[in-house]
């Protein structure tokens, strides 16, 4: 009897022969999760129509727990700056685990250096926020274009509300 092996089941196989992990290798490894594709784009999705609802031409962007951009949406009318402006936004939530409004409001009252603007890539503007599940950071959305940084953040709040029961885990 000819047993005919695919890529597939040749895959399979390696994988059912290869040890467990050893104690002393899962020390040495990070295992984390992150949004999909897929979950970003519904996020950035939401957060753009919120924003249309309200009247608001905005772009929207949505970034990995690294702060990599996974998805940009700009809206037809929302300004040229607002593409870089909205991954600043994500990328800055992201980075410092804070919201953005809430970064400028601490910098506001002096309770962080406001030497973290000067931090290439960082907008201390309202409208990036982490998206976390189970208590691990697993992206962040920023949003530009609304009148001004708490509008943004509505919008950006939105984007994670619409993902929620996907990502609760």
């Amino acid at each position: 009897m000819l047993i005919r092996l695919t890529r597939y089941s040749t895959c399979l196989l390696a994988l059912l022969a290869a040890p467990l992990m050893s104690a002393d290798e899962e020390q040495h490894l990070v295992t984390f999760k992150s949004m999909t594709t897929e979950t970003a784009l519904k996020a950035a999705q939401a957060a753009l129509e919120f924003c249309r609802g309200k009247g608001y031409q905005v772009t929207v962007a949505a970034v990995d727990r690294g702060g990599i951009v996974q998805v940009l949406l700009r809206d037809r009318f929302a300004g040229s700056h607002t593409p870089q402006t909205a991954i600043a936004k994500a990328w800055t939530a992201v980075s410092f685990r804070t919201s953005t409004i809430e970064l400028a409001e601490l910098v506001k009252t002096g309770e962080i250096p406001s030497g973290i603007q000067n931090i290439a890539g960082v907008i201390v503007v309202g409208g990036g926020v982490g998206i976390e599940a189970a208590g691990s950071l697993v992206g962040g959305i920023g949003v530009s274009g609304a009148p001004g940084g708490a509008a943004d953040e509505d919008c950006a709040v939105a984007g994670i509300d619409a993902i929620r029961e996907l990502i609760d885990f």
